[in-house]
């Protein structure tokens, strides 16, 4: 079959001119992908796998068509098949298939850690966005959520004297995705793309990895931090296995830095303990806490699992500043958190960072440009680009990823920027207008946002969580504003950014393009200029379309600085003074049509002049 035109492939990084050129696929996004807790024994399998895309599946059940036997070509993993890196450039459309196959040889490690008996869990950064996991010829489990980790047990599928004489076993995976076509989560992809709607993508897009685990082993951990007390507190999830006795293991917490002495504690236990005069996390310094857990069998002296991990002693909360405004604190400070919108796609691979200096690269050159935040807008990155941010210290702004049916354009962006103007108060409760008809998909997207709310505690950089987004697909804003908050209570909350502010949350959002930017301070929350900017200049040899989308239109580099210049000192700037303490200039980089990113999409060209930038950057964070 031939390769469907898909219009951003022509255009790549230098990221992904490194990947196209090297022979050692197997080195493709190779750096351990779940910095949070790292444990020994692990195995990538990016790499090339055999793919077949069955377009129709002539009257059968998709979840019911036969593996292939013939395959379409390979794939390079984890990369989509719509993109260019992937090799493939093929769309898997809602009633089609996708098959993955690879022969899976264990590592010297794994096998031997599988000849002691040792469990093997099979990892998925993610899959968009329907699967089922096959082991050796057998069914291993299934996934529903293209954009949230899974994790399967496979070593009850694993044929043991098969794979201990061959090495490795047979992995496979089908693949289903219903796109924007149906209420699942879709972020901004679409089948149609144009304007700020992007191609879709579909399967594997992030890292795929085993891990070796013992029978009874450490299967999360759970930070929470007490600032204002100066105390720390940590559980250990086990996997006890056939064990069903918890409490008959302890824990030995190491400090690998040194700065405080062991702590030990019960297994079962939610151990909290002081941290006399610690380290405070920010921007400037981002300090983190190394840590190692040992799982012990009591009476036993040797360690059944250990991992490492880290935590940070950060406080983010809303408070009121010296001239009585409401304002976003960080560390009991009132702290400027000045934003750039990041929605992290690539021309040649689109969800997938092509690399990690790729990752590096943005939050580095935000950070030298004066940023402190990114809001990570209705996508969710590898693990390792948190990492990224709570090590360097950005802040992260972290939306939900949006679904429901087909945006209602004309009410959730006209009408309601025209609502705005008037000061008319919108609603949540319109289920069809806000394209959230769907019972399931309402079911669906609690879950998935409590998931989601659970990973980004993880992190001490995410210091907010967005539930939605411009209205699309709200429902409910104050019951999922609350579930956050069960699940995080050391983050704030911007319930609804946009227009469909529904008075809860910690943030009064507003996002600004046209008219005039109106405002009022409240009593309660914070104000936060979450979307302004949207400047677009057009660099020949760095688009990937030849329609261009964006808010402004200048054609020179010092018409789009002079504009940057007037927008910042007669809008922004004054609006800080007043009282909004957050900014996010849309955006960080072009993407698709959309080409208003201070980037170029393939991350070539910075459209202003860094000082510029930098300037104006420093003088809204001076301002609080």
């Amino acid at each position: 079959m031939q390769k469907q035109n898909m219009e951003s492939g022509h255009l790549i990084t230098q990221w992904g001119e490194k990947i196209e050129k090297t022979t050692n696929k197997d080195s493709v996004l190779a750096e351990y992908p779940r910095p949070f807790m790292v444990r020994e024994a692990w195995q990538s399998l990016n790499g090339l796998w055999k793919y077949a895309l069955c377009d129709k599946t002539e009257g059968k059940e998709k979840s019911d068509m036969p593996f292939p036997t013939h395959f379409d070509g390979e794939i390079l993993v984890p990369f989509s098949p719509e993109t260019r890196l992937s090799g493939v450039e093929r769309q898997l459309k809602p009633d089609g298939v996708l098959f993955y196959e690879r022969k899976v040889s264990f590592s010297p490690q794994i096998l031997e850690r599988y000849r002691e008996e040792y469990r093997i869990l099979l990892h998925f950064g993610a899959v968009d966005q329907r699967c089922e996991v096959i082991v050796d010829g057998r069914k291993a489990g299934s996934h529903s959520g293209g954009y949230l980790p899974f994790t399967r047990d496979i070593t009850g599928f694993l044929k043991r004297e098969q794979v201990l004489k061959a090495g490795g076993f047979k992995l496979g995976l089908m693949v289903l995705d219903d796109s924007d076509t149906s209420y699942h989560s879709v972020g901004k992809q679409t089948l149609k793309p144009g304007g700020m709607y992007y191609q879709a993508t579909s399967g594997i897009w992030q890292t795929v990895w085993l891990e070796a685990v013992p029978k009874v082993y450490i299967k999360d951990i759970a930070w929470d931090t007490f600032y204002d007390e100066g105390e720390v507190s940590v559980q250990a999830e086990l996997n006890l296995g056939e064990q069903r006795k918890g409490n008959a293991y302890a824990v030995r917490l190491t400090f690998l830095n040194g700065e405080y002495g062991e702590e030990r504690f019960a297994a079962a236990e939610k151990k909290r303990f002081a941290l006399p005069a610690f380290r405070s996390w920010s921007p400037e310094n981002p300090y983190l806490y190394r840590v190692r857990l040992d799982l012990y069998e009591k009476g036993k002296e040797e360690a059944c699992d250990s991992v490492e991990s880290y935590f940070a002693m950060r406080k983010c909360s809303i408070g009121t500043d010296e001239r009585g405004i409401r304002r976003i604190f960080l560390n009991n400070k009132a702290y400027m958190q000045v934003g750039i919108l990041d929605q992290g796609y690539w021309p040649e691979s689109m969800y997938t960072p092509p690399s990690e200096e790729a990752m590096l690269f943005d939050i580095e050159k935000m950070k030298a440009l004066g940023f402190n935040m990114l809001r990570k807008h209705v996508k969710v990155e590898p693990q390792r680009w948190y990492y990224h941010c709570d090590r360097l210290g950005m802040l992260v702004w972290q939306d939900m990823i949006n679904g429901g049916r087909k945006n209602k354009g004309w009410y959730v962006t006209y009408l309601a920027t025209l609502f705005q103007l008037l000061r008319i108060q919108a609603t949540d409760r319109h289920k069809f207008l806000l394209s959230r008809q769907d019972a399931a998909g309402r079911r669906e997207y609690e879950q998935e946002l409590a998931e989601l709310t659970r990973q980004m505690k993880k992190h001490p950089s995410v210091v907010c969580m967005v539930p939605f987004n411009e209205g699309w697909g709200q429902f409910a804003t104050a019951k999922m504003t609350n579930l956050v908050r069960g699940i995080n209570p050391h983050i704030i909350v911007d319930s609804a950014s946009g227009w469909f502010d529904m008075g809860c949350g910690d943030v009064k959002s507003l996002h600004w393009y046209f008219f005039k930017l109106k405002y009022k301070r409240e009593e309660k929350r914070a104000l936060a200029l979450t979307e302004f900017g949207g400047y677009v200049q057009k660099i020949k040899g760095h688009v990937s379309h030849e329609k261009e989308y964006g808010y402004r239109i200048f054609h020179t580099k010092e018409e789009l600085e002079a504009g940057y210049e007037k927008l910042m000192r007669d809008t922004v700037l004054p609006a800080v003074k007043g009282g909004v303490s957050a900014t996010v200039y849309t955006q960080l980089s072009d993407v698709e049509e959309e080409i208003n990113g201070l980037y170029t999409y393939d991350r070539a060209v910075l459209k202003l002049d860094s000082d510029i930038v930098r300037k104006w950057n420093q003088r809204m964070r001076r301002q609080v």
